[in-house]
């Protein structure tokens, strides 16, 4: 017999000795696209089938028809769309399922509606859990004026870096980019999941950064947070709306860890409780925060 012949016989059992990696999704914030997990693909890929569905595309065909359509772009919307994308091409449930600030809002409303399709969350600067949101987007386009835009997201200057203001100056300057983003500004704002934060089945990982601008009031939504039956919560000090860039050495092993079921416990300062301690404190004393830039502040079994 011919060895090519051979091995073709072979491959029944090779298959059966290979086991793929569970698909991880993606889903990115509002004002993002899905370069903005540029910092976290590579690491998680050791780990996870990673996907990173483009949901969400404000010069995308899809997205006109619908609003030339007079189809509302809201959580909704977002949130069939990601059904749609789940069912039709990747088909392998149960889902770990990571989303950024209105991210999160779609994968909550999806893991109420398809709890047996997920397997895990992992939340990171939630949006829609309490209070307003502050949106500088919306004075960035008016204002043209990106660099402030950019630098409301971080709380490290550092990461405003020239080529990404010039970046998002050509994003807005594409009209129908620009249409697309505030249409689903129009839908979103003010969208509220709190209501389903009780019926959220799976295990919860929700990150918040301590100096999040865009969020009106982080403590409140710590708070919120808490009604998810089965979640962790961390606040990583000295960080913006994007933990998963600007602190990504600390991020990526949260995320990776937990959704292998080895983070057990995390560094107190990172403890949500702490941190809601000293917000309530009269002085809002950070003395006892020590920088969280690194994975040492990680404890796992």
């Amino acid at each position: 017999m011919p060895p090519d012949v051979r091995s073709w016989f072979a491959l029944s059992r090779m298959l059966d000795r290979y086991q793929r990696k569970l698909p991880l999704v993606l889903v990115n914030g509002l004002a993002e696209q899905p370069e903005s997990w540029f910092a976290s693909r590579m690491h998680l890929a050791r780990y996870f089938d990673v996907k990173v569905p483009e949901i969400l595309v404000y010069d995308g065909d899809a997205l006109h028809r619908h609003i030339q359509g007079g189809g509302t772009v809201g959580v909704e919307y977002l949130t069939d769309r990601l059904e749609e994308y789940l069912d039709e091409y990747v088909q392998r449930p149960p889902y770990h399922l990571v989303a950024s600030s209105l991210g999160c809002q779609v994968v909550v409303s999806y893991a109420v509606r398809r709890p047996e399709q997920v397997s895990r969350l992992v939340l990171i600067g939630a949006s829609g859990f309490h209070g307003d949101e502050n949106l500088p987007v919306m004075d960035g386009v008016r204002r043209s004026d990106y660099r402030a835009l950019i630098g409301s997201v971080f709380h490290n200057g550092h990461f405003v870096r020239d080529e990404l203001v010039e970046a998002f100056r050509r994003k807005f300057e594409d009209r129908r980019w620009r249409l697309g983003v505030l249409r689903t500004l129009r839908g979103t704002i003010g969208h509220s999941v709190a209501e389903l934060l009780p019926r959220v089945e799976a295990p919860t990982l929700a990150i918040w950064g301590a100096d999040d601008r865009i969020l009106s009031d982080v403590a409140g939504s710590v708070r919120a947070g808490a009604r998810i039956p089965r979640v962790l919560q961390v606040v990583i000090p000295r960080c913006g709306h994007a933990p998963q860039i600007e602190k990504a050495g600390l991020v990526n092993p949260l995320i990776s860890r937990f959704l292998r079921g080895k983070l057990r416990s995390v560094h107190p300062a990172l403890d949500s409780r702490r941190f809601l301690a000293r917000e309530a404190s009269p002085r809002g004393d950070r003395a006892w925060l020590p920088a969280a830039a690194g994975s040492s502040v990680i404890r796992s079994s």
